[in-house]
């Protein structure tokens, strides 16, 4: 830390109780109260320059004796030169001034008056903005004299700003003397220096900077004044967060907007109003309770728990500082300050802009944080399940905005951004169903909630149905009054045809459901078995038909070979699904035994034929081309 002595003389004050007396030996003729606080000094002050050879000598040395006569205050101060010549009728009087509205208080004038008679004081960053505000209040200028104390605090600040920690010690000391630092853009400079300090690249200029901002000792080798070693420790971008997040708000405030201006990216901005949140936010950790959290602060902190309305002015202020690019503030944080702004009954514009912007951001964030309980007393969810919903369409509605009315007109870069955006909805379309599949079991869960939140994701952001039927499955076993129609409407939401096998073999077991819907689930799986019979045999075809063009003289041995194995694979396989389509059929059956009234749904021929689900009865290859041969068929 860097400080000035100012003065020669030895310390000449005393302190006694609330009072402090000049030990000069002469009597005080003028007393200044500040508060309880009272200093008795002198309109004139008697020094004495003795020549010891002579006084010894004998008693005439007296003659060598000068005596001279210093106005200590009057000399110095132009303030004070003028109360003590209006309060004073004459020079004999003793005057009393009132100055309980000077800058730094008892403290600040303690110095001022040590300076004023020559006594031995220092400058440190701690005293320098006090004193620099009490020395202007005084009218402390050249003009009463050289050297004077406004010229030595103002060169002495200088010398401060030109160092980070030194700047920050004395931009706290600002909030003492606030209004007069103001006026003398004390604080304007203090915070200049620092936010040009934050956005300067420390790798250009190699300053000796650790990570917390305090000067390193880089133990490199140096040879006439040139740094010859390169030890110095790798300086990250956020070396400066802890130090400034000791600021009080205002002025930190005042520091981010400064560092924005000066051109920082907005990811280390928003490092920093992070890291100062989670500071004096007791509530965004996710692991204290909240009434943990307002009673005490992390361990080892030295830092006293702000009120929770401070806490809810902090949030709201931070909520305006955060930068509105997408991505630049991670989504967790933001969910977890959406959450606090629930706790602490934030402003509804404040909660607001939250969910809007962990909208914008959806498909980052994480099923735990999305998890918000619901915060009110009259409330039935467990969860708050309408701010999801809300984020939930503030992100498909900006998604809508930003796609493309068609991809075939498209250009090459749009085709690329609406395959990211249809990446980002398939996301957060997983994210909806594990979502769904955590609070289903709620008993409050009203239906048209769950019908709701469902359908907001369109079908083809769901590649596999996977999701939504086990969300499904567990809502239906939670909410067992929900009448047929209800059933019916839910399973809706599911397209059949993108079931995994694992996911149709258990809903063809699934008693929950209705029974047009495992009718459904079989069919369409014997479908896909259909289809995919029918690729092997294509795919095996044209394998051969490749054989037989590509080689010459030996295509009746190669192609009987390979025709041989690939017939034998065939076999197997299709033996596999005949007997896997089998094994559906007799659970089918198993599954319609315990359904009521299956007599009266199977007497509606319309609806459903036990007949039309068949297994299927496949005929190996040879069998084909021997039929073919009897045609005629030269192919």
């Amino acid at each position: 830390m860097a400080f000035v002595k100012l003065g020669s003389k030895s310390e000449a004050f005393r302190r006694e109780g609330q009072a402090w007396h000049c030990t000069s030996g002469l009597p005080s003729d003028v007393t200044i109260e500040m508060g309880e606080m009272s200093f008795y000094l002198h309109k004139v002050h008697l020094f004495f320059l003795i020549n010891h050879s002579l006084f010894k000598c004998s008693v005439r040395a007296l003659s060598c004796l000068h005596i001279i006569l210093q106005f200590p205050l009057i000399s110095r101060s132009g303030l004070l030169a003028k109360l003590i010549k209006e309060s004073c009728n004459d020079d004999t009087s003793v005057c009393v001034l009132q100055l309980s509205d000077i800058p730094g208080g008892a403290k600040a004038f303690e110095l001022v008056a040590k300076f004023c008679y020559g006594v031995k004081i220092e400058l440190t960053p701690l005293n320098i903005v006090s004193l620099r505000c009490a020395s202007e209040y005084l009218q402390m200028t050249d003009e009463y004299g050289d050297g004077n104390l406004i010229a030595q605090t103002e060169a002495f600040l200088n010398d401060v700003f030109g160092n980070w920690t030194d700047t920050i010690k004395a931009l706290e000391t600002c909030e003492e003397v606030l209004p007069h630092a103001e006026e003398l853009h004390i604080v304007s400079r203090c915070i200049n220096s620092l936010a040009m300090k934050a956005c300067t690249d420390t790798k250009l200029f190699n300053w000796p900077v650790s990570e917390n901002g305090h000067e390193a000792t880089t133990g490199a080798d140096v040879w006439n004044g040139i740094c010859t070693g390169s030890n110095t420790q790798p300086v990250t971008d956020d070396w400066w967060y802890e130090d400034v997040s000791f600021l009080s708000l205002p002025l930190y405030k005042r520091l981010i907007q400064a560092v924005e201006a000066g051109g920082m990216r907005p990811e280390n901005v928003a490092g920093a109003l992070v890291f100062y949140a989670k500071k004096y936010i007791p509530l965004m950790n996710r692991q204290a309770s909240f009434k943990d959290a307002t009673s005490h602060n992390k361990s080892g902190s030295t830092i006293s728990t702000p009120s929770e309305a401070d806490q809810k002015a902090l949030l709201e202020e931070i909520m305006e500082l955060l930068p509105n690019q997408k991505g630049v503030t991670e989504t967790r944080f933001l969910l977890r300050l959406l959450r606090s702004a629930m706790m602490l009954q934030a402003s509804p514009s404040c909660r607001e802009n939250l969910e809007r912007r962990v909208g914008l951001q959806l498909d980052q964030s994480a099923l735990d944080d999305l998890l918000i309980p619901n915060m009110g007393y009259s409330v039935e969810t467990l969860y708050d399940i309408d701010c999801f919903q809300r984020i939930l369409d503030h992100f498909i509605s900006i998604d809508q905005a930003s796609s493309a009315p068609s991809p075939c007109i498209m250009e090459e870069n749009q085709s690329m951004e609406g395959s990211h955006s249809l990446t980002s909805l398939t996301r957060v379309a997983n994210l909806v169903d594990s979502y769904l599949s955590e609070v289903a079991p709620d008993v409050n869960f009203k239906f048209p909630k769950f019908q709701s939140l469902a359908a907001t994701i369109p079908d083809f952001a769901r590649p596999l149905s996977d999701g939504i039927y086990r969300a499904i499955d567990i809502y239906l076993k939670a909410h067992p009054w929900l009448t047929d129609s209800e059933r019916e409407q839910i399973c809706r939401l599911m397209n059949c045809q993108k079931l995994s096998l694992e996911a149709c073999t258990h809903a063809a077991q699934n008693e929950r459901l209705p029974l047009r819907v495992i009718v459904q689930v079989l069919f369409f799986e014997q479908l896909r078995l259909r289809t995919s019979i029918s690729g092997w045999f294509f795919v095996s075809d044209n394998l051969d038909n490749s054989q037989t063009s590509l080689r010459g003289g030996n295509r009746e041995t190669n192609t009987g070979n390979g025709r041989g194995s690939s017939i034998n694979d065939m076999r197997e396989r299709v033996a596999e699904l005949e007997k896997e389509c089998n094994n559906m059929k007799q659970e089918f059956k198993k599954v319609v035994k315990t359904k009521k009234k299956w007599n009266v749904f199977c007497g509606r021929k319309s609806e459903c034929d036990l007949n039309s689900v068949k297994p299927l009865k496949l005929q190996p290859p040879h069998v084909n081309e021997h039929k073919n041969h009897k045609n005629g068929d030269s192919s």
